[in-house]
């Protein structure tokens, strides 16, 4: 198991607001011990006490709920370094010491690849691995010439081009729904399925993240990435286990399958949108264009749908709906799997029923099946839900996919082929929005995005 973690970047959100909690996790569950390591480093140049108190600040803001031994460990293992990521000398310096390690890039991806050719100049110890936050690349072409950095780096399976999503409770829900029960996985098919939804709608805007967000928009923040790997466990074929090798092969199986969408297609399939002035809840909201840091000239989208058919066996003849959107009237984060009608209806005049639909929240987590039922009166029908509790799991997201790096389990990290082809799907998308074939419509914040995009329920 690996036992020094150097995270470049690691005075950042990222860092602050999830690794350093996932890190405490792991700790408080007796993942890790007093013999771990953390090295944080960054260009900033503060001191160990000014980083320390910066850690504590950040572990009881982000990490509260966790027992104070455990965030106490994770301040005594941790310690900062100064170090430009483009500086073989600061480099090595960082990462000096014995036995393998695992850098973590908790960098910008336009960095990626400055970032990884100084780590091949400088050498990793053997054994190493090296762990890069979504999103792998900037398209296709992107994609390709860091997966050739990398190999040159590491092997294969020591590269996690991670997702956190792949290790929420629900996201792994629904595999065990799938594959563990047989009363679904006989009809998971394009016969009894009509549309699944796999929607991230939020009320949050910005929240200070322009310098990011403003260089890649709904589309390539959550549809090439985070939708996408949603896609492939909800559509691929039962894998023989759920190793790296079976599960990830199934995964490249379903992005394979998408129909590539036409330039002809995408006026009617993709839809992006731009949120103006609004309120949601009790508070105003400015444009987009209007909050601070973000470039009007970019045409930077807040809102990304896109509908996307399989050419396979099981799912010839069901639509596929992705969809995220920011600055909403209302969160709504789920899978929804809709059935189709039944094929004849024998309760009269009174007896109309819509179709079953199955959903897996996201966030808050959650498992809901829409049913129909007899009503009171003699030949009506009233709608059912059965709901179900999800367990908490263990581990938050971001402390299972630390262990999974430091286990060298790469199981539910993103293999190079599969990276590939998520932007293989998304790039006539990127192409055709930069050449403004489908119009970036307008929004107020606090509605439910476009007039036009797919609000059903």
């Amino acid at each position: 198991m690996i036992t020094r973690l150097i995270v470049f970047g690691g005075t950042g959100d990222l860092a602050g607001r999830y690794l350093l909690p996932g890190l405490a996790a792991l700790f408080g569950a007796g993942h890790l011990d007093a013999r771990f390591e953390v090295v944080c480093a960054d260009r900033t140049g503060r001191s160990q006490e000014e980083f320390r108190e910066w850690v504590v600040a950040q572990l009881d803001r982000h990490a509260a709920d966790l027992p104070s031994v455990a965030r106490k460990a994770v301040a005594a293992a941790t310690r900062y370094q100064r170090a430009d990521i483009r500086n073989p000398d600061d480099v090595a310096a960082a990462i000096r010491g014995d036995g393998p390690i695992a850098v973590y890039l908790a960098l910008p991806p336009a960095v990626f690849p400055a970032a990884v050719t100084t780590l091949h100049e400088v050498g990793l110890p053997t054994g190493s691995r090296i762990v890069l936050e979504k999103p792998f690349g900037e398209d296709l072409d992107s994609a390709e010439n860091l997966n050739r950095l990398l190999a040159d780096l590491v092997p294969e399976r020591a590269v996690f081009r991670v997702d956190h999503f792949l290790a929420m409770t629900t996201v792994q829900n629904l595999l065990g729904s799938r594959l563990a029960n047989r009363v679904l996985e006989s009809i998971w098919n394009s016969a009894h399925i009509s549309k699944v939804e796999i929607v991230w709608d939020e009320t949050l805007t910005l929240e200070g993240r322009a310098g990011y967000y403003d260089h890649v928009g709904a589309l390539e923040d959550m549809v090439q990435n985070h939708l996408l790997q949603l896609l492939c466990l909800i559509a691929m074929e039962p894998p023989i286990t759920l190793s790296e090798r079976d599960l990830r092969d199934r995964k490249v199986d379903v992005l394979r399958s998408v129909r590539p969408l036409t330039d002809a297609d995408l006026p009617g399939r993709t839809r992006r949108g731009r949120y103006l002035a609004g309120r949601i809840g009790d508070r105003e909201v400015p444009s987009y264009v209007d909050e601070q840091g973000v470039d009007p000239h970019r045409r930077t989208e807040t809102f990304a749908e896109i509908e996307l058919a399989l050419d396979s066996w099981r799912w010839s003849g069901t639509t596929f709906v992705l969809r995220s959107g920011k600055a909403l009237g209302a969160d709504r984060k789920e899978v929804a799997v809709h059935f189709r009608p039944v094929p004849h209806m024998p309760f009269g005049h009174e007896g109309t029923a819509e179709p079953n639909v199955l959903r897996f929240g996201l966030d808050p987590e959650s498992l809901s099946l829409e049913l129909t039922s007899v009503g009171s009166t003699v030949g009506t029908l009233v709608p059912l839900t059965l709901t179900a509790q999800v367990q908490p799991p263990e581990l938050p997201a971001y402390g299972r996919l630390l262990l999974d790096v430091f286990n060298g389990d790469p199981a539910l990290s993103i293999r190079g082929d599969e990276a590939e082809q998520a932007w293989r799907v998304v790039s006539p998308i990127q192409s055709a929005w930069s050449r403004d074939l489908v119009p970036l419509d307008e929004y107020s914040a606090g509605s439910q995005g476009p007039a036009d995009a797919d609000h059903g329920r």
